[in-house]
């Protein structure tokens, strides 16, 4: 079974008390749901059309688990209080 890759790709943090909230609560979830955080921040360096915005990488044994660890209820809490905080875009990519 191929493992499969959490890409959250920030576009802007309007509320960052709202995303220390998340914070605190996204981390647990995330790794009680089998995920392991493989990067966070922002690009060390952009190419072509890159943007400097805050980019996470998690590592999933599949895409099963990664979709079972967003839709938990403990990541749904966490959701809950980053809700209106920020702008991003979250893709579960398979790995090759």
């Amino acid at each position: 079974m191929a493992k499969a890759y959490w890409i959250s790709a920030y576009r802007s943090v309007s509320d960052p008390d709202k995303m220390a909230a998340y914070a605190k609560l996204a981390g647990p979830a995330i790794t009680a749901g089998g995920g392991r955080f493989l990067a966070r921040g922002t690009p060390s360096k952009t190419y072509e059309a890159g943007l400097m915005q805050r980019t996470v990488l998690i590592e999933f044994d599949s895409v099963e688990q990664a979709m079972a660890a967003h839709d938990s209820p403990a990541y749904q809490a966490a959701l809950d209080a980053l809700r209106g905080g920020c702008e991003r875009e979250i893709r579960i990519v398979e790995g090759i």
